[in-house]
C-alpha cells in the first residue's frame, strides 16, 4: 500500500514538468512553421517582382510605324558595308542569315502588314533559301526535327540587300514619364532585277524580332563615322540612338493599307508622311511644361518673326518711297546740273564783262 501511495505522489510531481516540456516542444514548432512561412512569402514577393520585372514598359500611348531603310542613303550606309567579310567585320545582312541558317534566332514570313510573331508563323529556312536561289548545304549536327545549314560568303546575297523593313513602335511609359522609339522587327528586302534592262523588283524575306538580334547586334562592332575609324560602338548603339533614317511606308491600321494606298497623290503622301513624324514630335514635345529660359527664346523668335513679317509687308511700300526719293534727288542733280550749265555759258560770261566795261 504504501508503494502504491509512493508511486502516486511521485507521478504527480513530474506530471507538470511533462506538460512543461510538451508546452515548450509545440511552441518551437509553431516558431519554425511561422518562421517558414514568412521565407515563402518574402519568396513569394521576390517571384512577384521578378515577374514584373519582365515588362520593361507600361505604355499609356503608342504610334507604330513601319519604315523602309534605304542604304543608298549615307545614314544607313553602316548597315550595308561592308560589302564582303574582312577582319572581323561583317555587314548585317550576313548576321542575320547565319544566325538564322544555324537555327540560333526565329524567323516568321513576312504577311505584308499582318504580322503574328508565333509558332504557326515560323519560317521554313529550307524554302527561304530555295526560294531566293541560295545556295546551301546541311550543317554539321542538322537533324530533321532541327535542320542546320551552312551557306558559304560568295552565296550569300548581300549586295543585293539594299533596304531594310522595320516596324518601329513610339511609346509614352507611364512608369518613369518617358517618350521611347523602340524597334520591333526588323526584315531584309532583296532587290532583284529578274529581266536585264528592268527595274529591280523589292522581295520582302522573312522578319527578326530585334529583342532576338539584338545580344548579337551588341557583339558587332561598326565605326558610325569617316572620320573615325574606330570600331568603338556596336550595332546596338545605332540602332538605339535611332541613327538610322527611313521613310514611312505603313501604320498600323484596321484596314491594313499602306500609305501609298490611302494616299495614291505623291503630294498628298510626302504631307502624311511629314504629318505623322510632326504628330509623333510634338506630343513628346507637349509632355513637358517649358522652362523659363525655353519661353524667352521663344517669345524672341517669334518677336524676329514678327519683325521679318512686317519687313516683308512693307517692302513694296519701302520700295516706293525709296524710287521716289531716288527720283528726286535726281531731279534735284538735273536741276543744279542745268543750273551750273547755264551760269557756265560763255555768252553769260561776256555779258558779265560787258556789264562790267
Amino acid at each position: 500500500m504504501k508503494r502504491i501511495l509512493i508511486a502516486m505522489i511521485i507521478l504527480s510531481a513530474a506530471i507538470p514538468d511533462i506538460v512543461a516540456q510538451k508546452s515548450v516542444s509545440s511552441g518551437i514548432s509553431r516558431k519554425n512553421a511561422t518562421t517558414d512561412t514568412r521565407r515563402n512569402t518574402r519568396g513569394a514577393g521576390a517571384a512577384t517582382v521578378g515577374t514584373a520585372e519582365v515588362k520593361t514598359t507600361d505604355p499609356a500611348w503608342m504610334n507604330v510605324v513601319y519604315r523602309s531603310l534605304d542604304l543608298n542613303d549615307p545614314a544607313n550606309a553602316v548597315l550595308y558595308y561592308p560589302e564582303e567579310a574582312a577582319d572581323g567585320h561583317d555587314n548585317l545582312f550576313r548576321l542575320i542569315l547565319r544566325l538564322v541558317a544555324a537555327n540560333t534566332v526565329t524567323a516568321y514570313e513576312y504577311l505584308d502588314g499582318r504580322e503574328n510573331f508565333t509558332e504557326t508563323n515560323q519560317l521554313n529556312v529550307k524554302d527561304m533559301l530555295d526560294r531566293f536561289q541560295i545556295m546551301h548545304t546541311d550543317a554539321k549536327g542538322s537533324t530533321e526535327r532541327r535542320p542546320l545549314y551552312d551557306i558559304a560568303d560568295v552565296d550569300m546575297p548581300s549586295t543585293e540587300i539594299l533596304s531594310y523593313f522595320i516596324i518601329e513602335s513610339n511609346e509614352f511609359d507611364r512608369r518613369d514619364s518617358r517618350m521611347r522609339r523602340r524597334i520591333e522587327a526588323i526584315c531584309p528586302v532583296l532587290h532583284r532585277t529578274e529581266e536585264f534592262g528592268q527595274e529591280a523588283v523589292r522581295y520582302p524575306m522573312f522578319w527578326i524580332k530585334y529583342d532576338d538580334l539584338k545580344p548579337h547586334l551588341a557583339l558587332t562592332s561598326v565605326f558610325l563615322s569617316d572620320e573615325n575609324h574606330v570600331a568603338s560602338s556596336t550595332l546596338e548603339d545605332y540602332f538605339n540612338l535611332n541613327l538610322y533614317n527611313g521613310e514611312i511606308f505603313k501604320t498600323r491600321n484596321l484596314r491594313n493599307k499602306s500609305m501609298a494606298q490611302l494616299y495614291p497623290d505623291p503630294d498628298d503622301l510626302k504631307h502624311a508622311r511629314d504629318s505623322i513624324d510632326r504628330r509623333i514630335d510634338a506630343f513628346a514635345d507637349a509632355l513637358w511644361v517649358p522652362d523659363p529660359e525655353e519661353i524667352a527664346r521663344r517669345e524672341e523668335l517669334k518677336a524676329a518673326s514678327d519683325t521679318t513679317a512686317t519687313t516683308t509687308a512693307d517692302a513694296p511700300k519701302s520700295r516706293r518711297l525709296k524710287a521716289a526719293r531716288g527720283a528726286s534727288k535726281k531731279a534735284d542733280k538735273t536741276v543744279k546740273k542745268e543750273s551750273r550749265s547755264r551760269r557756265s555759258t560763255p555768252a553769260a560770261t561776256r555779258s558779265v564783262r560787258n556789264r562790267r566795261k
